[in-house]
């Protein structure tokens, strides 16, 4: 097996709503802002080679919506999923499977693209099957109206219509053992229903996809929830749960959104669960 990172592009978000109700008197100290309050945030996927799968999770906001659109993240930086994926020797057609945590346009967007004539949607990835779970995609196709503007259709309904959409088993409880990928599934309910939370087994180590279940380093405390969650009280039980449980293991959390810090390591401290190491992907993929 190997692992490589996949820069699909940044963006910037309002530090206000990435941190909740925690002032930014003090989440300012780790996620500076600028002068319009904004934070730099990335979309980091993983790309998993696996005998003949090459699996690839979660995929970016892609390329398909309007400048205006665009213009609500401030998009820096000139990475893009297919250069990082060139950047390997990889290019689109070669995956065979698109692991999605989630349906939010951040991490499903490069998923559909238009066709070569604009008229119409198609999927990014011809040769790859979607994988989300029922219960989620349920959730996502008839989405609440606080979640409605993150669950944009022509990403969503596109997949079901091409006749690549799978969908993974669900967990008695929350986390799903050996799962149709070959890597376990921890599923987290707080920031929207059902979040997959991948679990890789890599040369002895055990890497943990955060996605938004832990933005970025600054996130680490427990009442540290993004104001996007649509159950932070739940968030904080399964944050601890789940950070424990990272501790105990030495899991290596691989962080979707933190501009600069990609891999950490956690302990637990008197003051609860903090951070021990960063790495790059680099120290731990090579």
């Amino acid at each position: 097996m190997n692992l490589y990172p996949i820069n699909a592009g940044n963006l910037k978000l309002d530090g206000g709503a990435m941190f909740g109700v925690v002032p930014k008197t003090i989440w300012q100290k780790s996620n500076p802002a600028d002068a319009n309050n904004m934070i730099e945030l990335t979309t980091r996927c993983l790309l998993i080679e696996d005998g003949d799968r090459l699996i690839l999770i979660d995929n970016g906001m892609g390329n398909k919506q309007s400048d205006k659109f665009f213009g609500y993240y401030h998009l820096w930086g000139d990475f893009s999923l297919d250069s990082s994926l060139k950047a390997h020797g990889f290019h689109r057609d070669d995956i065979t499977d698109v692991f999605m945590t989630h349906l939010h346009f951040d991490h499903c967007g490069g998923s559909i693209q238009w066709n070569k004539d604009k008229t119409d949607y198609e999927t990014a990835f011809k040769n790859a099957h979607f994988w989300s779970n029922k219960n989620h995609w349920l959730w996502a196709t008839q989405p609440n109206k606080r979640e409605k503007a993150s669950f944009l259709k022509e990403n969503i309904i596109p997949m079901e219509e091409s006749g690549q959409l799978k969908f993974t088993s669900l967990p008695e409880q929350d986390l799903l053992k050996n799962s149709e990928l070959g890597f376990d599934i921890f599923f987290a309910n707080g920031h929207t229903d059902k979040q997959m939370i991948p679990i890789i087994q890599y040369k002895g180590k055990s890497i943990a996809f955060m996605a938004d279940l832990l933005p970025t380093v600054g996130h680490l405390p427990l009442p540290y929830v993004m104001g996007y969650d649509t159950r932070p009280l739940l968030t904080l039980d399964e944050k601890e749960k789940f950070l424990n449980m990272a501790a105990e293991k030495n899991f290596y959390l691989f962080l979707e959104h933190d501009a600069h810090n990609e891999i950490i390591t956690v302990k637990n401290t008197e003051k609860g669960v903090r951070l021990d190491n960063i790495y790059t992907t680099q120290d731990i993929f090579n």
